[in-house]
């Protein structure tokens, strides 16, 4: 089992969902974060001049999917997500030992 932790644009989370939902990948816990990559952050204007935010708002989706699952689920959120342009995100992948439900203490992929 693998986690996929992916960071992505907060107005992509409705169209990911969806995609996700729909190619049988129901479970998902999802994260306000903020953070900051190559894109560095933007500049904005106001009223008393111009100022960078460099702490951009994201989302974190996290989920736990088997070995087999996992390209294809890198692909759902790569091409839900892409707007081609810096800040649409990162993937991470990790591994996972073990998964317990914790209403009936099933483990491993049966848990999932």
């Amino acid at each position: 089992m693998k986690k996929i932790e992916a960071v992505i644009r907060e107005e992509k989370l409705e169209a990911l969902k969806e995609k996700l939902e729909s190619s049988g990948f129901i479970g998902m816990t999802v994260f306000k974060v903020k953070g900051r990559g190559n894109q560095g952050g933007i500049y904005l204007e106001w009223r008393a001049g111009n100022y960078k935010v460099d702490m951009l708002p994201k989302l974190m989706l996290m989920m736990v999917v088997k070995d087999e699952d996992v390209e294809r689920v890198i692909d759902i959120i790569s091409e839900t997500c892409s707007t081609n342009s810096e800040g649409d995100g990162k993937i991470f992948i990790s591994p996972i030992d073990d998964v317990v439900r914790i209403r009936t203490k099933e483990k491993g992929e049966k848990a999932l």
